[in-house]
Order: C-alpha cells, then structure tokens, then sequence
C-alpha cells in the first residue's frame, strides 16, 4: 500500500491549506482564498504573472459583472488593488454601503477548469467562493498540487461513511437512547445519527434528517425554526418508542456558521434568505442530502416513515434507495421573527408548510 496520499486525502489537505491562507496548485495555477489571504501572499502572486478573481455567477450577477465563464466569472484584479478591494469585491457585507464596485472587467476564452475547481474547494471548506488565481509554469515547491478534472469529479461524489464509535445516551426525549458518530472518507466533519429505542430493520422507521443549526438547535434562536423541528422530531420519536434521527454537519445549509452570520447580516439589510446566499457567492441551498442516506444503510435501514417539509429530501431519499412510505409533516416553531424566513422557505425552497 502506498503511503502518499490519494485523492480525497490530497484535498483535504488543500482546504486546510485555503483556510490558513496557504495558496494551492491547480493545474499549473496557484489558488488562494480572498478571505484569508495576505498582502505578502498577494504581493507573491502578483509577482509570478498576472492575477484574476474568480467568482461565482451569483456573485458576478450582484456585482453587475459579465459572467463569460457561465457558472463563474474571472475578474482582472486592477494593478493597485490590495487585499481589502479583493474583500469589497468577495464579501458582500459592505455592497449597500458602496454599491457601484468597478467597474469591474471580466476576462473571456480558455479554460477555466481550474478556476472552477478552485471555486468548488473553497466551497468544501467553508470560505466565500472567491479566489485569487494567477498561472505558473513554475509551482514554488512545498504546495499542496491538484489536477483540476478530477478535483471537481471527487468533489461532487458521494462520501463513504464509516462507522467510528456508538453508545448509549439517555435522552429528555427519550431514554432508550443511542448516538452513533459515522465519519466521512473525505476527511470532512463527522455526522450523527440519534437511534431511539430498538427500530426494526425490516420495515419504515420513523426518521428526520436534520442539519445542523448551533444558532437554532443550541442557542435558541426565533429567525429559524431548527430548534423546534429537532425538539418536535425527538419528543415524536420518544412518544412512537423508536426512531432514527441523522444529524449532518451541514450548518446553514452547508455554507458553513461564518457565512451564515454574513447571510444574516445581509438579511437585516432587508435580503430574504435566498437572495443573501446568492449575493454571498452560493446557491439556495449547498447541503449533501446523500448523506441521510448513507447513514440510513450504514444502520440497516431501507425504508422510512421521513419527518420532513422539504420535498428534495424525499426525493434525495428515493433517488438513493431508501423508499419513503410517508413523509410526516413537521411544522412548528413559527413566530414573529421567522415568519418572512418560512415564507420564503415555501414560495422559494418548495417546502410544504
């Protein structure tokens, strides 16, 4: 067995390096993260060619920017810019403060495999989607090196889970309780699965998969209804005697805590849930619902009665051999701060509420 590091390992390591501000190879680019990166680090791009900015198509669209790539657009960064215009440019908290950015010129032709893989990682890792790239013939040596295609196929697979410890954990809900923590093969953040009573195998066990909301689950907070949805899926789960609850890491539906404080501070700009993320750079909704899935089949199950409101996940379920006898509704938690947050979850999101 070799004892370098695959794939999925090799990018792992890449989102590390993209969090401390470390650029990454990319198909002879180098790739660094707007969000954590320098002035040293961008002088040291800047010294090896001519560098852009790749962004997503939802953030070039807020920019007013001319997206030729399709799903991405490639910024000329102007020769005096520094680090915080990179910033303005990638973070949209300060846009209705200074809302004519640029103008801004976007490059057209050639490949942009590359750009877009880079896009993809910094995604993976939870910072904006915004990075400054610039070609080498030349890596400096010492950098994390990923090839662009197979990047972005490893990317958008689904993840192994294995199973890494269970016991038993009486709950408020529920005593007969059982938590089981499954890890990802791709070095990502482990998920939970809550196991309530003894449920058969052989036939629909009551089920929820939820992602995770320290804001909401933790702290309480009115502007979601994560809380009570948990609260409600548990005590139902008790009630029945058995129950299986996942819980992914996914937090603010996979954009990570700190950019949904940014989405939050751009809805108390008055933006509605949806139109925050695209302005951030992301789509409505960035979770892997596969995951539900995997876990289900790790545990034995094939068939369940879904706590949900949200449709997709009862189709990611079907799609992903693990049949729906019924999807049980589970509206709670509506008050005076969510309301236009639920609204939009229905007219935008398609969730039967």
């Amino acid at each position: 067995m070799s004892l370098l590091p695959t794939l999925p390992e090799t990018i792992s390591r890449a989102r590390t390096d993209l969090r401390v501000g470390l650029p990454v190879v990319i198909d002879g680019h180098l790739a660094a993260a707007v969000e954590t990166l320098s002035p040293a680090r961008l002088a040291g791009l800047r010294a090896l060619g001519a560098p852009v900015l790749a962004i997503t198509v939802r953030r070039a669209e807020t920019l007013k920017a001319r997206a030729y790539d399709g799903d991405l657009a490639r910024v000329t960064i102007p020769s005096d810019a520094d680090v915080p215009w990179l910033r303005g440019v990638a973070d949209p908290s300060g846009d209705l403060m200074m809302p004519m950015k640029g103008p801004l010129f976007t490059e057209r032709g050639g490949d942009v495999t590359a750009h877009r893989a880079g896009i993809g990682l910094a995604k993976s890792a939870e910072l904006l989607p915004a990075l400054v790239m610039v070609p080498v013939d030349a890596p400096p040596p010492g950098l994390t090196v990923l090839p662009a295609g197979l990047t972005l196929t490893q990317l958008a697979a689904e993840s192994a889970l294995a199973p890494v410890a269970a016991a038993r954990l009486p709950l408020l809900a529920a005593e007969n309780a059982r938590l089981h923590i499954l890890r990802p093969d791709d070095g990502g953040a482990e998920h939970y699965a809550v196991e309530i009573g003894s449920p058969a195998r052989d036939r629909p066990v009551l089920a929820r998969l939820h992602s995770a909301c320290f804001t909401g689950d933790v702290l309480g907070s009115l502007k979601c209804d994560c809380g009570p949805q948990l609260a409600a899926a548990l005590a139902a789960m008790g009630q029945a005697g058995a129950g299986v609850l996942m819980y992914l890491n996914q937090e603010g539906r996979g954009i990570g805590l700190a950019n949904k404080m940014r989405a939050y501070g751009l809805q108390n700009q008055g933006f509605d849930t949806v139109e925050a993320n695209h302005r951030l750079g992301f789509e409505d909704d960035e979770r892997d619902f596969r995951l539900g899935a995997a876990m289900l089949r790790s545990l034995g199950f094939s068939a369940v009665r879904l706590m949900t409101n949200n449709p997709r996940k009862v189709a990611m379920m079907e799609a992903h051999g693990i049949r729906v006898a019924e999807r049980v509704p589970l509206i709670v938690g509506r008050n005076p701060h969510n309301d236009a947050y639920l609204d939009i979850k229905k007219s935008k999101s398609g969730h039967l509420l």
